[in-house]
């Protein structure tokens, strides 16, 4: 809606896992490193835990990304199983393409296992690593469901595993892991995102202007820090922060975003975004 007026080929601030404007940063570049030596070098699990809308799927989307899916299959779950069989079944369904059967016996938890097996191997035959990603893994209350995840990495040849667990979530996750102590020790790789500094939310947001086609100052150079209070540097609220801030320029044809302009968006779109500064 407003990119013409600012002069740019998209919308920079979009909260979705584009991995065309994921930053350079080192802690990023850092846990993107470390999970795709765990996949390459075929480690069994990895875990990486961040607070809220701090970039976690922005990474594991990017991972899958990076990766050749000749050589490949995935299984991304974006929401945590409520069972066991719920578990296996979405793994199943998202590596074979196919419908699941309709009998009951063969949607049973052993059943699909037996399947999910199947299809390990089948893929481990091809030439093929497989790769399964569970998001907001720290949702997951029912501590059978953590064992059902440790039952994956059982399926082994006596070379390699077949294949990665990749568990996604907010902190919290961490310590349902460590009290599940034959879980903790199979993950081999370990990441965790932390907030953007001040330097780094500035950064960020110059950043996403460039990938979006915008070289010239857009916002004044004491609204970075006003970005960086109200948004506490969670890249998710500077998205939001900033998408608000653009349409209120637009809509008051201004030239650039100034304080006044931060100001008036946190009043329009509602100062719940705008957490940190009080306005």
């Amino acid at each position: 809606m407003y990119e013409s007026y600012w002069k740019l080929k998209e919308k920079p601030f979009k909260n979705t896992p584009d991995p065309k404007f994921l930053c350079p940063f080192t802690q990023y570049s850092d846990a993107l490193m470390k999970l795709t030596y765990a996949v390459r070098e075929n480690m069994g699990a990895a875990m990486l835990t961040g607070v809220y809308g701090c970039g976690k799927t922005f990474i594991a989307r990017a991972l899958l990304d990076s990766l050749s899916r000749g050589r490949y299959s995935f299984a991304y779950l974006t929401s945590p199983p409520a069972s066991g069989a719920e578990f296996f079944r979405a793994i199943v369904r998202t590596l074979k393409y196919s419908e699941l059967p309709t009998r009951k016996t063969e949607l049973l938890e052993d059943a699909l296992l037996e399947s999910l097996q199947m299809l390990l191997i089948e893929n481990n035959r091809e030439g093929k690593d497989t790769v399964v990603i569970v998001d907001e893994a720290h949702a997951i209350t029912d501590e059978r469901i953590f064992e059902k995840m440790r039952l994956l990495l059982n399926f082994q040849t006596k070379e390699k595993f077949l294949l990665t667990l990749i568990m996604v979530g907010q902190p919290e996750l961490a310590g349902k892991v460590k009290n599940l102590r034959q879980l903790e020790q199979r993950i081999a790789v370990k990441c965790h995102l932390e907030a953007l500094k001040e330097k780094e939310t500035r950064e960020y947001i110059t950043h996403r202007l460039k990938i979006a086609g915008r070289e010239e100052p857009l916002f004044q150079d004491n609204v970075f820090k006003l970005i960086h209070s109200a948004s506490g540097g969670i890249p998710r609220r500077v998205n939001h922060i900033c998408d608000a801030c653009l349409m209120t320029g637009f809509a008051r044809k201004k030239d650039i975003i100034d304080k006044e302009i931060f100001r008036e968006s946190g009043k329009i779109f509602g100062e719940t975004i705008f957490t940190g500064e009080k306005l």
